[in-house]
This record gives C-alpha cells, structure tokens and sequence, in this order.
C-alpha cells in the first residue's frame, strides 16, 4: 500500500514539474548606429555604405540626432508575461558621475508564443543631446522580472 501512494505521488510531482514551462531566449546580434538629421542611418541599403556613413556620423557628431540600436532576438514567452528587449546605456561622465539611461519596448510574440525579429530601441531627440556619448551598453531580453538573454559590450 505504501508502494503504490508513494508512486502516485512520484507521477503527481513529476507531472507538476514537466508542466512548468520556462521563457527561454537568446539576444543573437545588437548593431548600434548613429542616426543623421533627418533620422537616416545610412544612405543606400549597401552594407559598405553603411559603414562608411557610420564612421563620417562618428567623426562629425554635430551631424547626428540619435542613437538606435537595432536588436536582433529569437525567444519564446512562458504563460502569459509577455517578453520585453531593454537596453541600458552608460555614457561619458559628466561631472561625478556618468550619465545612464534605459529604453525598453515589448516584443511581439506569435500564437504558439515562440518568435524571432528585429527591434529598434531609439534614443533620439533631447534626450541623445543631454545623454552624451555611449561608452557602454547591454542589450537584454526579459520575461517579467526574469532575466532571459543578454549581449553588452566590451565596456559593460
């Protein structure tokens, strides 16, 4: 009798533990580029063009608006939390302390809550002024408070 509870019971724990599903995810590439005056971060969809009109952004900064990070991610949600893509910047220090901010967006999940795409975290505007220059960032997929998937830079 005491065998037969105790199996029941091993199946009732196991079958709870099979049945939680967890978010899984991964960040695979994070390209940050410099945005012109008219919101542009390149001029021809050529990838050496890109990279050329990059580096003229980096060298001339009074020619740049804002910084967009463009994120590529694979992940899967768990239950109904839907998953959000944060980036968290630090930049050159101002005074005692260097300037730090987050921007964050949610990501859109397909019915069978697995998914993949780019999104774009934009700083723009006032706030890229008063921001500064970026000198480190870490890009990271969240499901609610759970921490998923992460790339930073160098720096971070």
């Amino acid at each position: 009798m005491r065998r037969l509870i105790a199996a029941i019971l091993s199946i009732v724990f196991l079958g709870a533990t099979l049945s939680v599903s967890a978010a899984t995810g991964r960040v695979v590439k994070v390209l940050p580029h410099y945005l012109d005056l008219k919101g542009r971060h390149a001029l021809s969809p050529s990838l050496y063009d890109r990279d050329a009109y990059q580096a003229q952004l980096r060298r001339h900064p009074e020619q740049c608006s804002g910084l967009r990070f463009d994120v590529l991610w694979r992940g899967r949600a768990a239950g109904a939390t839907p998953l959000k893509l944060r980036a968290e910047l630090r930049g050159t220090a101002k005074g005692n302390l260097p300037s730090q901010t987050t921007l964050e967006t949610e990501v859109k999940i397909g019915k069978s809550g697995a998914t993949s795409g780019w999104t774009s975290l934009t700083l723009a505007g006032d706030d890229y002024k008063k921001f500064g220059e970026v000198s480190a960032w870490r890009v990271s997929l969240w499901n609610g408070d759970q921490l998923v998937a992460e790339q930073k830079s160098f720096l971070w």
